[in-house]
């Protein structure tokens, strides 16, 4: 089992920064990759990026260069940092964890409850 907590959500204007943080407990967190996801209201959840054990990443195109994921592994932690945030940026983010480096919801199998990212124009 494993448990994640999500936090650094909020509201900030458009053109702004804001630093997802993702705490882990109860396995061998270095043994996971992990992957951010978000989900703005009426739509389906979509990836945002991801990173192995090793640290390689993966970005979905429209965010490659404004957001990076990065872990720290000592604290149990993964972040995603997003700069140049958009209105289209807002939603609920959620963390998660898988046995691989993947794109899609159904390959991870712990979530977090989610933190809220609201962009205003």
């Amino acid at each position: 089992q494993v448990q994640l907590v999500e936090s650094g959500g909020g509201l900030v204007q458009a053109g702004g920064s804001l630093r997802l943080s993702c705490a882990a407990s109860g396995r061998t967190f270095e043994s996971y990759a992990m992957g951010w996801f978000r989900q703005a209201p009426g739509k389906e959840r979509e990836f945002v990026a991801a990173i192995s054990r090793s640290g390689g990443t993966v970005y979905v195109d429209s965010m490659k260069g404004r957001f990076t994921i990065s872990r720290d592994n000592a604290k149990n932690t993964v972040y995603l940092q997003m700069n140049s945030l958009k209105p289209e940026d807002t939603a609920v983010y959620y963390c998660a964890v898988g046995n691989l480096l993947a794109t899609t919801p159904n390959s991870y199998t712990y979530w977090g409850q989610g933190t809220q990212v609201t962009v205003s124009s």
